[in-house]
């Protein structure tokens, strides 16, 4: 099943835009725990309230051989027993040539994702080979959550924001690999707004709900499509670590319908 059918499937299903960020601190698990075990206790938990589950690499391969293993352990965990729910790693690929190959590689066929984020700066020849895995989802960082976004992403290109301008990149992408879509943060409510009318149906992924204080309500009037849909939003720190992740979890997504609706 291609990503977009898969996540729109569980979206119904489970009427949730909620995307959980498994993104365990290694520093932080306590009497010899692994990533694995920590985040089967999530996944379990929250498993009803979401359409999508984000792994960021980075958490895994800070703890070496055993993170990256429990990354994958829990990649598998998720496609054998809630095969519904898409995997979407948080991995910001990309490079030139052959080596966008091998990350392909390694983000489809070693850790057996359902989709992938990648970086646009090197262009289109840099990931035509992500976007040639027609199946799984590419989304393309536009607009980052983080305060230093605006040092570069702002520039303007002629009149027009350098962000804008790699919307409209992506957007034109897209035309011809409809596995294409955008990532922007929910600290940058307009900005989404801006997309949005630039690019009516497209999915995009959120990030930034949550510890790094993104506005919820603004982010949903000025990202949702017109039947409700079109948004991933991703919470990580703030469910994961939630003295009940399954209460909290069943809350956002919650909240996040009482705007849909």
């Amino acid at each position: 099943m291609k990503f977009i059918d898969k996540l729109l499937a569980v979206q119904k299903l489970n009427d949730s835009l909620l995307c959980v960020g498994l993104d365990p601190d290694p520093q932080k698990l306590k009497n010899g725990q692994s990533q694995f075990d920590f985040n089967k206790k999530i996944i379990d938990q929250t498993s009803s309230s979401v359409c999508c589950y984000k792994p960021q690499i980075a958490f895994y391969a800070a703890a070496g051989v055993k993170g990256l293993e429990s990354l994958i352990q829990t990649v598998n965990y998720i496609h054998k027993n809630y095969p519904k729910i898409p995997v979407l790693l948080d991995a910001k690929r990309n490079d030139v040539g052959h080596t966008s190959e091998m990350y392909v590689r390694e983000v489809f066929d070693m850790v057996n994702a359902d989709a992938v984020t990648v970086t646009p700066y090197c262009g289109f020849d840099s990931l035509e080979p992500f976007f040639q895995r027609e199946d799984k989802g590419i989304f393309v960082i536009c607009r980052t959550s983080n305060q230093g976004a605006s040092d570069f992403q702002d520039l303007k290109v002629g009149e027009t924001p350098l962000y804008v301008e790699v919307a409209k990149k992506i957007i034109s992408w897209s035309e011809k690999y409809p596995n294409v879509f955008l990532e922007i943060g929910a600290t940058w409510p307009q900005e989404i707004g801006v997309l949005r009318k630039l690019a009516p149906e497209m999915p995009f992924l959120i990030a930034g709900i949550g510890a790094q204080g993104g506005d919820l309500k603004a982010t949903l009037e000025n990202g949702l499509t017109g039947n409700g849909n079109g948004l991933i939003i991703n919470s990580s720190r703030g469910i994961i670590y939630a003295e009940d992740p399954k209460k909290t979890a069943e809350d956002l997504k919650n909240e996040i319908n009482k705007y849909r609706n």
